[in-house]
């Protein structure tokens, strides 16, 4: 077969299966066709469906292949961390200024202590965590960074799925969840950090201020038409010149949202290209992420370091959460139900620790474990939530 017929024969295998399996199995529950497709990834992977038919996985998934399928994932997550970025609601975020910063606070900072921990515990136990270029710090950092992330996309969805993303409590659980967003970027930078190309990382930020700033200037002037097709042409500058300057272009692809303001277009034109973006094009990151895993460790030691972050990943958010309502006095309750909330993990970990690998700071096995624990925290959140809103006489608002 062509390279074209082997690449159609792979799209048509991760847009067949997994909407299969969602369908047939009814997991949406559980595991929303996101998450469904994020497995599909794994056990297309070289450790499942490569272990039981390595001459046709070899064949199918040949280097060209691969290079193809990563060019259609790079530019899909970088339109979705874009989204991400420009989703972000700031404004909201500090009329509420006190409430948000704390729970933000204590939302970030525990799990990412106990998650450091946990990291720490993992590189006592056996080699092969870390990466071939990550320093100690950095393999520690990133990996607790990783237990405390909240995928800002998959809230969204769920809370929308849950039929609270209007109401007062989904709001607010949004703007939480938006601070910690622009910290998890922010400890990615310093984690990258190259102290060879630190002139560059410099020249960026000193620079980006600026660009922005005409960026802005030129998009208030521009029809809604124009904005979409001039914040493509943003994205793809601020992606080059970030991994240019060594921060990684997700990095870029993250500032180059921020800056840009979502009134500018259509909500349901926003959330249309995001749900678009979903469909037609992510499925590819999430194959050629499952490409990405190994289980050369031993199953049995991947699995058991997805256990152990698993763990540290939920028991760090909920007693970050459970703090912060202590301090805030949240009625009884209400705690619980939101850190189960924030600690949806799925899209934003994924991206975060594909880029901790591309940067070689951690090995192929914890990446693996880290995908391992982001599904299973999102698969938790439905389970664990539903009942609570059900207890505290939450009516929810449709839209």
């Amino acid at each position: 077969m062509t390279t074209t017929e082997l690449f159609l024969v792979a799209m048509l295998i991760v847009f067949s299966a997994p909407y299969l399996l969602w369908r047939v199995a009814r997991t949406d529950y559980y595991a929303p066709l996101v998450v469904v497709q994020i497995i599909g990834g794994v056990l297309l992977g070289p450790g499942i469906l490569g272990a039981l038919f390595p001459a046709w996985h070899a064949s199918v998934f040949n280097p060209e292949v691969i290079t193809a399928l990563n060019g259609i994932a790079w530019w899909a997550v970088m339109l979705f961390v874009f989204v991400a970025g420009v989703e972000l609601d700031l404004g909201a975020a500090w009329q509420h200024r006190r409430e948000t910063l704390v729970t933000a606070s204590c939302a970030l900072f525990v799990p990412l202590a106990i998650g450091c921990g946990a990291a720490l515990l993992l590189l006592g136990w056996r080699d092969g965590w870390a990466g071939a270029e990550g320093a100690r710090w950095q393999v520690v950092l990133g990996i607790g960074m990783a237990c405390a992330v909240t995928a800002l996309p998959i809230l969204v969805l769920l809370l929308e799925k849950m039929a609270v993303l209007r109401h007062p409590l989904g709001q607010r659980i949004l703007r939480y969840a938006s601070l910690d967003d622009i910290a998890i970027w922010g400890v990615l930078a310093l984690i990258l950090l190259d102290w060879e190309r630190v002139g560059r990382q410099a020249g960026f930020l000193l620079l980006f201020p600026v660009a922005a700033t005409l960026v802005r200037m030129v998009m208030r002037r521009l029809a809604e038409p124009d904005r979409w097709y001039a914040s493509l042409i943003w994205l793809a500058a601020c992606g080059l010149a970030a991994d240019w300057a060594g921060l990684h272009y997700m990095v870029g692809a993250f500032l180059a949202g921020a800056i840009i303001d979502a009134r500018w277009f259509d909500q349901a034109r926003m959330d249309q290209f995001r749900a678009t973006l979903l469909l037609a094009v992510m499925p590819v990151f999430f194959l050629s992420t499952g490409l990405r895993t190994d289980w050369s460790m031993g199953g049995v030691a991947v699995l058991g370091g997805a256990l152990v972050l698993l763990a540290a990943s939920v028991a760090g958010k909920l007693a970050g959460v459970q703090l912060a309502g202590r301090i805030l006095k949240w009625p009884r309750g209400e705690a619980g139900l939101i850190g189960w909330l924030l600690q949806t993990k799925a899209l934003i970990m994924i991206i975060f620790a594909n880029i901790l690998l591309d940067r070689a700071i951690i090995s192929a096995e914890t990446f693996t474990a880290l995908l391992l624990m982001a599904v299973l925290s999102t698969m938790l959140t439905t389970p664990m939530v539903a009942p609570r809103l059900r207890r505290m006489g939450i009516r929810p608002t449709a839209g």
